[in-house]
């Protein structure tokens, strides 16, 4: 098949390295190698009619991403979940497709809960006035969301983006694509077990304590607001539900 077929073009996309990473990488999570060996160059190459260029970028961009190694004789490999990189926000995507996401949705939440109210606190001791105001026009679109005007699972991302953001931690900052990535699927989970959108209130006591620059009722607030999500899930993974079954 040739790198110019519409259906090759259909599967990889318009940028044939990155859409063959995106088609290997997801297969590699998902655990479509679990029980067979990862393709040589040669056979990528045929069934995707990709040139060996192509090839060789995309399973080195996946060697970085901590899924792919290589041995002399031995060939590329796939290396154990333990060395995948779990912040690399394609191998969180991919993973939060996987049937057992729930268990890494919680794990996922555990981290939140260690870093958000921190970062939460910060935001309430060092937010400028424009990063208040992007806070507060974060908790806007949630109220807008609400009453059916502007997107719910956006709305709360950005809220919480925006108080990233406001920490001026250039680490906290940049966990932003981390929790905007895994959010995109906690939230939808979790507004679905809990019949509604994500609490008005809860997200009011956080946007309050950080306007009013209260840096311990901002973290307290931010920790009870995760806590509630993580009860949610705890609760489904003893119950056995997955992400797309119905209650």
């Amino acid at each position: 098949m040739a790198a110019d077929d519409p259906l090759v073009r259909g599967e990889l996309g318009r940028n044939l390295t990155f859409g063959l990473q995106e088609v290997l990488g997801r297969a590699i999570v998902v655990g479509n190698y679990s029980d067979r060996a990862f393709p040589t160059e040669a056979e990528i190459v045929k069934q995707h009619g990709v040139s060996r260029s192509v090839t060789r970028e995309a399973v080195k961009m996946l060697g970085a991403k901590g899924l792919l190694g290589a041995r002399p004789k031995q060939g590329t490999f796939v290396r154990p979940q333990e060395a995948w990189n779990l912040f690399d926000i394609d191998v969180l995507r991919w993973l939060l497709e996987r049937k057992s996401s729930l268990l890494l949705l919680r794990r996922f939440s555990e981290l939140r809960i260690a870093v958000e109210p921190a970062a939460c606190a910060l935001a309430a001791q060092s937010a400028t006035a424009e990063q208040q105001a992007a806070i507060g026009a974060g908790f806007e679109r949630m109220l807008a969301a609400d009453r059916g005007d502007d997107d719910v699972l956006e709305s709360d991302i950005a809220f919480h983006i925006a108080v990233l953001r406001a920490s001026n931690n250039p680490f906290f900052s940049q966990f932003r694509d981390v929790v905007s990535t895994a959010l995109r699927t906690s939230i939808k989970f979790t507004n679905r077990l809990s019949g509604r959108s994500a609490s008005i209130a809860d997200h009011a006591a956080v946007h309050d304590a950080v306007l009013r620059r209260d840096a311990e009722g901002a973290r307290a607030a931010m920790a009870v607001l995760i806590e509630k999500v993580l009860v949610l899930i705890e609760r489904s993974v003893e119950q056995g539900i997955e992400e797309g079954e119905e209650r």
